[in-house]
């Protein structure tokens, strides 16, 4: 650091960021944590505000996990292998230049050829420095077990954080896989916790429509931690036919299946929870509001079953459920409700044990 004098330098943290400011102006250090979560604009606007009068040379500098769809993916673009997604050894810190020229920027490896072709432009370095998990030392010492957390995530995710990748996507058969299960002809004994997790629709098929289904799909927890998926079943029906599905597959459960569903916004949510206790009274039922989006809920079912840990017990319901889950996400207006119906019942799961497991009252 340069000493700024006599000024007075105050600290100041905006949205999470630090900054330095004197009695002048914005000095010294702007520092971006997770730039794909900030927009274009922000940051183009806070170079603006990179400035200094007491001899320290401001710089900009950010931290970024990849994201494909992101503006920071086009604007470290030369860096990054377009075909392979990860970024190129031989480019990692070298400095390039760029100006804009409109809403355009126009790069260039010299400044000075950038300010012949572009009379007037005053040109800006970027460069960008590639790391994986290794290169953090300090990390990977104080906590060993970080590496097992990326390992536990689902395969974009895992690529993502792990890989750094800034091509992946989320798309058909990376998030589920037939050959990720062992098909068995027996449920193996001690299961330490059953649940049936539901996706509700109603609305009939016709010939002139495309409804989503009811699915419900019945995991269970193996005394070792791995899962089984036991049963699934699936309806396009009216409400009343639905219902009749719901109660039936209850009753061929037992008692000791608990009855997890996602909870709708508004009084509808809370009309739909009162009409499925009561048609279940007797029978341990929840439902609670989603958090997150579909994806995000089916990622935890997807690492534990690319990790070897998802039994599948042999039916005439696995080639219905197996290609609807390789299908996932779908696309455009395709359906999700098996994949949603899987993701209620394992993380319900998840979140009780067998102790500490509370019925929702009505």
């Amino acid at each position: 650091m340069v000493p700024c004098g006599a000024r007075d330098v105050v600290h100041f943290c905006v949205d999470g960021e630090n900054h330095y400011i004197t009695s002048s102006s914005l000095v010294n250090k702007n520092c971006f944590d997770e730039l794909t979560h900030f927009s274009r604009k922000q940051f183009f606007y806070m170079l603006s505000r990179n400035r200094s009068t007491c001899g320290i040379k401001p710089y900009v500098r950010a931290t970024t996990n990849p994201d494909a769809d992101s503006w920071v993916a086009d604007l470290i673009s030369w860096w990054i292998d377009q075909d392979t997604g990860l970024p190129i050894p031989e480019r990692s810190g070298l400095q390039r230049y760029f100006v804009r020229v409109g809403d355009s920027l126009v790069w260039g490896d010299d400044p000075k050829e950038l300010q012949e072709r572009h009379p007037g432009a005053e040109p800006k370095s970027l460069t960008f420095i590639s790391a994986k998990l290794e290169d953090n030392a300090i990390l990977v010492a104080a906590d060993p077990g970080y590496r097992a957390n990326l390992l536990a995530l689902d395969n974009v995710e895992r690529e993502r954080l792990l890989g750094g990748n800034w091509k992946i996507r989320p798309s058909a058969g990376l998030y589920f896989q037939r050959g990720w299960c062992e098909i068995v002809d027996a449920v193996p004994a001690g299961v330490a916790l059953w649940a049936r997790g539901w996706d509700l629709a109603a609305t009939e098929k016709t010939s002139t429509n495309d409804p989503d289904w009811t699915a419900g799909t019945k995991i269970g927890k193996l005394p070792d931690g791995r899962y089984i998926v036991a049963d699934h079943v699936r309806l396009r029906g009216g409400p009343h036919e639905v219902e009749r599905l719901v109660r039936n597959t209850a009753v061929a459960d037992g008692h000791g299946c608990h009855i997890a569903g996602p909870q709708d916004p508004g009084q509808a949510g809370k009309a739909q929870v009162t009409t499925y206790s009561r048609l279940l009274a007797g029978y341990p039922v929840f439902f609670k509001p989603v958090n997150g989006d579909k994806i995000t809920r089916f990622a935890g079912f997807s690492a534990q079953a690319k990790a070897g840990n998802v039994l599948v017990l042999r039916g005439r319901w696995n080639e219905d459920w197996f290609t609807s889950l390789e299908s996932f996400p779908p696309e455009g207006s395709g359906h999700d409700d098996d994949a949603d119906a899987t993701a209620e019942a394992f993380n319900y799961l998840v979140r009780h044990s067998p102790m500490k497991v509370t019925p929702l009252r009505i």
